[in-house]
C-alpha cells in the first residue's frame, strides 16, 4: 500500500529545493495514490510512481554567445525528458531569467499528463534556458539560438524529441533554433514544432491553445445546458494564450472585461472587442496607454484582474498566479468557472477553495492542452509530407479538446455530481502513461 505522505517526503527528499516540482507532484499524487491502492496496486509493486517523478533523463549545458558589443555571454541550458513510455519526448522551451531545473520538472511533469490526455503518441519534456529574450536585438536572439541549439541538437530528433515554443520562445525563436539544427544535421526534418506555415508548420498553432481552453470551457457549460453567451470573462496576461483566448470567448459571444502584463491589469466596462484586442497586440507591453484611446477603461498598475465581478475566470499568464485570496475573492464575486490557460496558475489553496465551492475548476493539463495537440498534429503533418488547411486543424483540435473534456468526466465525477476535473485529469492521463510502463517493463 502507498501512503502520501511517506512518498512525499521521498519525493521532497530525492528533490531538495525544488519547490515548484514538488508541488506538481503533490497535485497530482494526491489523486494517484488512492486510486492505485483501491484499484492497481501491481502499479506500486512496479513502482510506477517512483519511476513517473524521475526524469528518464536531464541535460545541463553552457550556452556561450557573444552579444552586439562583442562581449561574450554564457547562460545555461536544460532538456528535461521525462517520460517517453507513449511515444517521443515533447515540450516546450522556455527562454526567462525565472528558468531553474525546479520549473522545468514541473513542467514536464505536468506535460506528461496533458500529452496523454490528448490521446496522440508523445510523452513529456520540457527545456530551455535562463536567457532573458527582451531587450535583445534580433541578431543576438538569433546568436543565442544557434548557440543554443548547437548543444541540444544531439539530443533530440523527430523520434527522439520534438521541442516546441513556451514563454521567451516564439516563431522568431522556432525559426532560428531550426535554421541551426538544420544546418548541423543537413537533414530537414520534423524535429521542431511551432514553425512557420512556409516550411513545416501547421495552421492555427499560435491560436491552438488559447481556441482549445475555449472549447473546453464551452464544453463544460453545454454540459450543464447552459451557453457562454452573454457570460463575462475575466482574463490574466496578454500573450498569444490570452489574446485568442479572448478572441474565441467573443465569437461564443462572451463579454470579456479583463487582459493584464507583469505592469497591471485593463479592466473595460464595456468589454472587449475584435477591434481593440487588435489594438492592445500592437500596443506590446505598453498596455497603460489603452484606456487614452479607449476612456471605457481603466489600467490598474500592478494589480490582477481577479477583483473584478465575472462568470469565468482564465488565467493565462503565468505559474502561481491566482492565490488564495485571489480564488477567496473570485468565488464572492459570483465566479462559477476557472479554466487554466497558463501551466498551474493557481496554487494548492486556491484549487481547495474552488473544490470546496464546488465550482467548475479546469486544471491546466486539461484545459490548456490545445497548444501541445496542435504541435502534435504538426508532427503529422510533416511525417506524411502533408499540410491541412485551418478548418481540418480547427475540427481536429475541437475533437481532441471534447475527448478531453469527456476523459476528465469519466475519471472525476463524484458521488454528489460534482466533476473533479483535476482528478479527472490526472487519473486519465496517468493511466494511459501506467499502462503503457507497465507493458514495456522495467525501464
Amino acid at each position: 500500500m502507498l501512503n502520501f505522505k511517506n512518498f512525499i517526503d521521498y519525493v521532497e527528499s530525492q528533490n531538495p529545493h525544488e519547490p515548484e516540482f514538488l508541488q506538481a507532484v503533490t497535485e497530482v499524487v494526491e489523486d494517484l495514490i488512492p486510486y492505485i491502492n483501491e484499484h492497481h496496486p501491481e502499479y506500486a509493486d512496479l513502482k510506477i510512481l517512483e519511476r513517473l517523478v524521475e526524469p528518464e533523463r536531464v541535460v545541463s549545458f553552457r550556452v556561450a554567445w557573444v552579444d552586439d558589443q562583442n562581449n561574450v555571454q554564457v547562460n545555461k541550458g536544460y532538456r528535461v525528458q521525462m517520460n517517453s513510455a507513449i511515444g517521443p519526448y515533447k515540450g516546450g522551451l522556455r527562454f526567462s531569467p525565472t528558468v531553474n531545473l525546479s520549473i522545468l520538472k514541473f513542467l514536464a511533469f505536468e506535460q506528461v499528463f496533458k500529452n496523454a490526455l490528448t490521446s496522440l503518441p508523445i510523452g513529456g519534456g520540457k527545456g530551455g534556458s535562463n536567457f532573458d529574450p527582451k531587450g535583445k536585438s534580433d541578431n543576438e536572439i538569433m546568436r543565442f539560438c544557434q548557440a543554443f541549439m548547437t548543444e541540444l541538437y544531439r539530443h533530440i530528433g523527430s523520434e527522439t524529441d520534438v521541442p516546441a515554443g513556451d514563454i521567451g520562445v516564439g516563431g522568431r525563436e522556432i525559426g532560428y533554433l531550426f535554421g541551426q539544427y538544420k544546418r548541423i544535421q543537413n537533414n530537414f526534418t520534423g524535429v521542431l514544432t511551432g514553425k512557420g506555415v512556409q516550411w513545416g508548420g501547421s495552421y492555427i498553432r499560435p491560436e491552438a491553445t488559447g481556441y482549445g481552453l475555449l472549447y473546453f470551457v464551452k464544453s463544460i457549460f453545454e454540459n450543464e445546458n447552459d451557453t457562454l453567451d452573454g457570460k463575462v470573462v475575466a482574463i490574466s496576461g496578454a500573450g498569444n494564450v490570452a489574446y485568442y483566448a479572448a478572441e474565441k470567448a467573443l465569437s461564443f459571444g462572451a463579454k470579456v472585461i479583463t487582459l493584464s502584463n507583469s505592469t497591471g491589469t485593463i479592466y473595460d466596462k464595456d468589454g472587449f472587442t475584435h477591434e481593440k484586442l487588435t489594438y492592445i497586440a500592437k500596443l506590446g507591453r505598453n498596455l497603460e496607454s489603452f484606456p487614452e484611446k479607449y476612456p471605457s477603461a481603466t489600467f490598474h498598475a500592478g494589480e490582477k484582474p481577479w477583483q473584478f465581478a465575472c462568470d469565468i475566470a482564465l488565467p493565462c499568464a503565468t505559474q502561481n498566479e491566482l492565490n488564495e485570496a485571489d480564488a477567496k475573492q473570485l468565488i464572492a464575486n459570483g465566479c462559477t468557472c476557472v479554466a487554466e490557460g497558463a501551466n498551474m496558475p493557481s496554487t494548492a489553496e486556491a484549487i481547495k477553495v474552488f473544490h470546496q465551492a464546488k465550482i467548475a475548476y479546469a486544471p491546466g493539463k486539461a484545459a490548456n492542452a490545445g497548444g501541445v495537440a496542435v504541435s502534435g498534429l504538426e508532427m503529422s503533418q510533416n511525417s506524411i509530407g502533408q499540410q491541412w488547411n485551418s478548418a481540418k486543424v480547427d475540427d481536429r483540435l475541437k475533437a481532441i479538446m471534447e475527448n478531453i473534456y469527456k476523459t476528465c468526466v469519466r475519471y472525476g465525477k463524484e458521488k454528489d455530481g460534482y466533476i473533479n476535473y483535476l482528478k479527472g485529469a490526472n487519473l486519465g492521463g496517468f493511466i494511459k502513461v501506467a499502462e503503457a510502463m507497465k507493458a514495456q517493463g522495467v525501464l
